[in-house]
């Protein structure tokens, strides 16, 4: 016998549903795409051959179907590491925990999940346009803090080195992961790869100037100077170091898939932005059909 979880700590609401999400455990598929706006759901789903299910809570939207014969869930996520918090701890609750029980399953499920979001590039060789598969989440939240996080890899060289580069900045401590390998070498082929710095923010925390005055001043600079080894930072959103990392430390795989809308270095965004984000959704949904 296992250890019970408790009620507090796993809310499984009455008609047997996990607490946020609103799934039971047979509405989500192997394969999952994540992307941060409801209406995004819609535009992935769009392309299915048949959806089987649809359901919603919050700002929490699914909808699990079929495209080529893959069955395929797509959820939505919202703004934020402190939603990906919720979704990937419930994602992994209706796969790797017995309901009925309350107790971690003797075998446990690995499961795909793709992230289909928008970002900003601050590199100038990194056109609006590009679609752009995150090699390592870095992220500048406070999540992973509530953690255990192990590094591996070019994960403790590279965080080193950003501690290094960022040690005149108080406050900030970040943390690393990389995309699945397997994922970043299929799903991501044909992209471009580099590090994928996540904030707590969109303003300030992402070197935007409004009207409340910066804390770090040549934010943008900074990040786009850093260099180690061939790794360098390519772009800014809020959400993909919180999946690597959470992903990881639950045991499912797990890629950044960036549409960039933005060039934080020359000033611009899309004129075409539902453009750009349509063909990064095609791209993936083709190359997950293509997956042995």
């Amino acid at each position: 016998m296992g250890n019970k979880i408790s009620e507090a700590d796993l809310i499984i609401n009455q008609d047997g549903t996990i607490y946020h999400l609103n799934l039971l455990p047979e509405d989500l598929a192997q394969t999952v795409i994540t992307v941060g706006d409801p209406d995004r759901v819609s535009e992935v789903s769009k392309h299915f051959d048949s959806i089987e299910l649809k359901k919603g809570k919050r700002e929490f939207l699914t909808h699990t179907g079929y495209f080529d014969k893959k069955r395929i869930t797509v959820i939505s996520t919202g703004i934020g590491t402190d939603n990906i918090d919720i979704v990937f701890n419930e994602l992994d609750a209706l796969v790797n925990i017995d309901f009925n029980k309350r107790e971690v399953k003797k075998e446990l499920t690995s499961l795909d999940i793709i992230r289909i979001g928008t970002s900003g590039s601050i590199q100038p060789d990194i056109p609006m346009g590009t679609i752009l598969a995150s090699s390592f989440g870095l992220g500048l939240d406070a999540l992973m803090q509530y953690y255990i996080h192990e590094l591996s890899g070019d994960e403790h060289s590279i965080l080193d080195a950003f501690k290094s580069h960022f040690s005149h900045i108080k406050g900030i401590t970040p943390y690393l992961t990389a995309a699945d390998n397997t994922l970043l070498n299929t799903i991501g082929s044909d992209m471009a790869h580099g590090i994928t710095v996540t904030a707590p923010g969109f303003y300030a925390p992402q070197g935007r100037q409004v009207r409340a005055r910066n804390a770090v001043p040549d934010f943008i600079n900074l990040l786009n100077n850093f260099q180690h080894s061939n790794y360098r930072i390519t772009n800014l959103e809020m959400e993909t170091a919180g999946i690597y990392a959470l992903a990881k430390t639950l045991g499912h795989k797990a890629l950044s898939v960036n549409a960039i809308l933005a060039s934080r270095v020359n000033f611009e965004f899309s004129k075409n932005p539902a453009a750009v984000v349509d063909k990064a959704i095609k791209m993936v949904l083709e190359k997950i059909i293509k997956q042995k």
